[in-house]
C-alpha cells in the first residue's frame, strides 16, 4: 500500500444489503457508531425489473420508497446534527423522483441538506438502438431479446466522488456497482486518483465486505453457534485509511461476530475469479489479501491489488419470459416423500391433459421438490423416509390461463388424492411473470454518467481503462498426494468454512481452510471434477461446469459453478434459485486426511 501523511480514519457503515433488509440497521449505526458515511445497497438485478414495472404504473415511482419514508425521515435530524453523509442506490430506475421525495421531507423538517443524484445508467429508451448494434449476451452469445423490462449499466465510483465534491450531503444513485457506494467516498476523502489501482482495489474490497450488511459480522456464518446476539445483530463499519488499510468492525454492545473467518467468508462471496474481480474503476486481485485479528471484533484487511479497468461497462437487462406459478402444501404420514411425488405428478398430468384438449402446448418447465426429505441434496440426501414433508410444485408456461387452471386444481389434492395433506401453504397460489437476466458489455463511451445538484446537471467521465489488462493466473498450491494408512474421513465442515452465492445462472462456493495445514488435503479432495460430480444434480447437463481458483492469502479455494441455478433469480423454479445452500451441502462432503494431522489440531 502507498504511504500517506493523511492519518484520518473514515468510518463507513452499511445499513442495507438488499431491498427489504431490516430498517433497524440504520438506526443502530447512526445512533451508536461514530461514522462519517452511511451507505445502503438496495439493488439486485431482478429488483431493477420490479422497480421498472412500478415506474410504468406511476411515473413518480420506481425507487425504494421505504428508504425515504421509513429510514431517512425519522433519522434525518440526527444525520444532519452529526454531519453524516449518506450514499444509497435506492434511486433504482427513478433516482430523480427519489431525490424529490427526500427533499420534501428535508424541507418539512426545516433542515438544509443538499441532495445529489447520479444517473445515466438507465438505457431502456435506447433498446432499439442497442439491438441494431448487434449486442450479444456475454455468457452464451444470444441476441438482445425483445420486450425488455429494464436495461442498466453498472456505473462506477467516479460520479459518486463528483457528487460529494459538489457538496452533496446525500447521494442517490441508480445502478452502480455495489462497492462504489464505499469507494466513491474514499476517493473523495483521500484524494485517490483514478490510477491509484492498489488503493482503488482496497477501497472496492472494503465496499464488497460491508455491502451485504451483517453477512460479514456473523450473519450466514458456518459456525453459527459461536455467534452471539442474533436479536441485536451488529451491522458492519469499515474504518478506512488513506494508505488503503481497512479495519472491519461493528458498533459496541451489539450482537454478532467480526473475526477473520466471518470476514473471509464474505470476501469469497460471489466473486468468481479472485485474481480478476472486474469493476468499472479497477480490476481487483484479492488472491493475496491478508486478514489479521487485531482486537475483539476488529479485523485488519490488507493486500488487495489492482490493474487498470476494461474499456467496457457491464450492462444487465431483464425481460419477460412467460409466467410461473408455485404451490406448496404440507403432507404427513408414512411414505410422505413417495406420496408427495405421486400427488404432484398427478396434478401436473391432469392439468396438462385437460389443457392439451383445449389446444394449449405443454408446460415450458416443471419442478417438483419434496422439502423436508433432503430433496435439494440430490443423491446425497439421507432422509428417505420422512413422515412430514412440504410438497413444492412449480410450473412455467407462456399462457397465463394455463397456470391459473393449475393453481385452481391444487386444492383437489386435499380431498381427492393421498391422505395426510393439511392444506395449501399461503392459500391458492398466484401466477407471476418469469423475469430473466441478460448481461452484455458496452463501451464506456456509449454511456454518459451524470450528476444533478441544485438544479444543475454535469456529465462525469469514467476512466476508459484499456483493452486488456494482463491477469496472471495464480499458481496452484501444494496438493497432498499419498494418503497414509493411518487416515480418517471427516466432513468438510471440520476442516473449513464456506459461503455460497450467485451471479445470474452461476453460483460460487468459497472454501476457507480452518488451518493452512488442511489446504493440501482440501485440494486433493475438492478437484473441479469431484465438485462437479457432487453437484451433478444441479449443474446443467450440457453447459454446466466447475472451475477452481486459489486465494493463497486466505488459504482458500473458490469454485465457480456455471449454469447451476436453473436459470437463476426469478427465472428459476427451484426452492434455492440463488445457490445459498450450496456451501452447506458441500460442507457435508467427506474428506480424507491423516489422522495425526486432525489430532494435532483437535
Amino acid at each position: 500500500m502507498q504511504n500517506s501523511s493523511d492519518e484520518r480514519i473514515i468510518r463507513i457503515g452499511c445499513a442495507a444489503g438488499f431491498w427489504g433488509d431490516t430498517n433497524t440497521a440504520a438506526f443502530q449505526l447512526v445512533k451508536h457508531a461514530p461514522i462519517q458515511y452511511l451507505v445502503f445497497d438496495y439493488l439486485a438485478e431482478i429488483t431493477m425489473s420490479l422497480l421498472a414495472k412500478a415506474r410504468d404504473k406511476n411515473p413518480e415511482e420506481g425507487y425504494a420508497t421505504d428508504f425515504v419514508t421509513r429510514v431517512m425521515a425519522p433519522l434525518l435530524p440526527e444525520i444532519a446534527r452529526k454531519g453524516i453523509k449518506v450514499v444509497s442506490n435506492a434511486g433504482g430506475v427513478n433516482p430523480l423522483s427519489c431525490a424529490r421525495a427526500l427533499e420534501q421531507i428535508i424541507n418539512a423538517a426545516g433542515l438544509s441538506l443538499k441532495v445529489a443524484v447520479v444517473d445515466g445508467d438507465d438505457l431502456l429508451d435506447r433498446a432499439t438502438e442497442l439491438k441494431q448494434h448487434g449486442i450479444v449476451e456475454m455468457f452464451d452469445g444470444r441476441p438482445l431479446p425483445d420486450q425488455l423490462t429494464s436495461i442498466n449499466a453498472y456505473l462506477g465510483a467516479q460520479p459518486v466522488r463528483a457528487a460529494l465534491a459538489a457538496g452533496a450531503d446525500i447521494v442517490v444513485t441508480g445502478r452502480i456497482v455495489d462497492s462504489a457506494l464505499v469507494l466513491g467516498p474514499l476517493m473523495h476523502e483521500f484524494g485517490w486518483s483514478d490510477q491509484d489501482y492498489d488503493l482503488l482495489a482496497q477501497g472496492s474490497l472494503a465496499g464488497h465486505l460491508i455491502e451485504c450488511g451483517a453477512q460479514c459480522t456473523g450473519g450466514n456464518f458456518t459456525d453459527w453457534e459461536s455467534v452471539p446476539g442474533y436479536e441485536n445483530m451488529g451491522f458492519p463499519v469499515a474504518e478506512c485509511f488513506a494508505d488503503g488499510r481497512v479495519i472491519i468492525t461493528k458498533p459496541e454492545k451489539t450482537g454478532g461476530l467480526v473475526s477473520t473467518a466471518t470476514v473471509a467468508e464474505q470476501l469469497v462471496y460471489e466473486i468468481g475469479d479472485p485474481a480478476a474481480y472486474m469493476l468499472p474503476d479497477v480490476i481487483c486481485n484479492f488472491t493475496q489479501v491478508q486478514l489479521t485479528q487485531i482486537a475483539e471484533n476488529r479485523v485488519l484487511v490488507e493486500g488487495a491489488r489492482g490493474l487498470p479497468p476494461s474499456l467496457t461497462y457491464k450492462v444487465c437487462a431483464t425481460y419477460l419470459d412467460g409466467y410461473r406459478v408455485s404451490a406448496s402444501f404440507m403432507l404427513g404420514g408414512q411414505d410422505a416423500r413417495r406420496k408427495g411425488e405421486r400427488v404432484a405428478q398427478a396434478i401436473l398430468s391432469k392439468v396438462q391433459h385437460v389443457m392439451g384438449q383445449r389446444g394449449a402446448p405443454p408446460f415450458s418447465e416443471t419442478c417438483v421438490e419434496i422439502l423436508g426429505s433432503e430433496w435439494t441434496y440430490g443423491e446425497h440426501g439421507r432422509m428417505q423416509d420422512s413422515r412430514e414433508v412440504v410438497v413444492r410444485l412449480t410450473a412455467r408456461h407462456f399462457i397465463k390461463e394455463t397456470l391459473m387452471f393449475l393453481a385452481s386444481e391444487i386444492a383437489q389434492a386435499a380431498t381427492g388424492m393421498a391422505p395426510g395433506i393439511t392444506g395449501i401453504v399461503g392459500g391458492r397460489p398466484k401466477v407471476a411473470p418469469v423475469i430473466r437476466l441478460y448481461s452484455f458489455l458496452l463501451n464506456k463511451s456509449e454511456v454518459q454518467a451524470q450528476i444533478h445538484v441544485n438544479g444543475h446537471t454535469e456529465t462525469v467521465s469514467q476512466q476508459a481503462g484499456q483493452a486488456r489488462s494482463e491477469v496472471k493466473p495464480v499458481p496452484q498450491g501444494e496438493t497432498a498426494q499419498v494418503l497414509p494408512a493411518n487416515s480418517t474421513q471427516v466432513a468438510l465442515v471440520r476442516l473449513a468454512w464456506a459461503r455460497s452465492g450467485d451471479k445470474g445462472n452461476h453460483s460460487n462456493i468459497g472454501v476457507i481452510a480452518r488451518r493452512p495445514e488442511y489446504l493440501p488435503w482440501l485440494r486433493r479432495a475438492l478437484t473441479p471434477e469431484q465438485v462437479a460430480a457432487y453437484f451433478s444434480h444441479v449443474l446443467d447437463a450440457e453447459n454446466g461446469r466447475v472451475t477452481r481458483y486459489e486465494l493463497p492469502g486466505l488459504h482458500a479455494l473458490n469454485f465457480l459453478l456455471e449454469n447451476a441455478l436453473g436459470g437463476g433469480g426469478m427465472a428459476s423454479l427451484r426452492a434455492d434459485p440463488q445457490g445459498k445452500a450450496f456451501a452447506q451441502q458441500l460442507l457435508d462432503m467427506p474428506i480424507d486426511l491423516p489422522t495425526d494431522l486432525l489430532q494435532e489440531h483437535a
